[in-house]
């Protein structure tokens, strides 16, 4: 596949998303929020999962605030059995928008496209080849865990983009950026490279390449 899958996430200096509650808690500072809107901005498309849209209700657009003249990319939500709210501010209309169910869900959506793709989970391969051809070539994903998770146990990511802040939320149950069963065993964890590290604002900036 042509396409660019990166993968961005902010975590505290111990590895939280969001409080135990899973809650979101602000955790980029102002210099990580500009370079989220820039990347956004540059990408075709933005996709976050069910779960993310329901704790958290993004626009999933580009600030004006952060990038002069925004170019806003497609919003993809994979929502296998239909509950995006009807008010969620990613049926807006500022954008478009893809609700990404399975084969059994009917809903319709208003102001968005539904697209069916597998029988219970969604199959991302076969969501990724609907993407590229509508002419996505870069792929932002911003959660959620689990999201995260499947992207990059199936290898469909390249890249991991994420901001530790200056913070500890601590907690058991508290979430990390990669959710869901996680690795069984040690040839299943999913190996980075590391590509850059740098200070932003009070926080750090780490890239990673994916390795297959």
């Amino acid at each position: 596949m042509t396409i660019r899958v990166i993968v961005n996430c902010a975590m505290s200096a111990d590895g939280k998303i969001a409080l135990r509650t899973r809650k979101q808690t602000k955790i980029s500072n102002e210099d990580d929020r500009k370079r989220v809107h820039e990347l956004r901005s540059r990408c075709d498309a933005i996709l976050v999962g069910i779960e993310t849209v329901l704790a958290d209700d993004p626009k999933l657009t580009v600030n004006p605030k952060y990038v002069k003249r925004p170019r806003q990319p497609l919003r993809v939500v994979l929502d296998s059995r239909g509950r995006t709210p009807k008010h969620a501010q990613v049926l807006s209309g500022e954008a478009t928008t893809i609700i990404v169910t399975n084969t059994r869900c009917e809903r319709v959506f208003k102001n968005a496209e539904t697209l069916r793709l597998g029988e219970n989970d969604i199959d991302l391969r076969l969501l990724l080849r609907q993407l590229e051809k509508r002419g996505v070539r870069t792929l932002l994903v911003e959660g959620g865990s689990r999201v995260i998770w499947s992207f990059l146990e199936s290898r469909l990511a390249d890249e991991v983009n994420i901001f530790i802040g200056s913070m500890v939320i601590g907690g058991d149950k508290s979430p990390t950026p990669a959710g869901g069963p996680g690795a069984p065993d040690e040839k299943s964890i999913v190996g980075l490279k590391l590509k850059s590290v740098r200070a932003l604002g009070n926080g750090v900036f780490v890239t990673y390449e994916v390795l297959r």
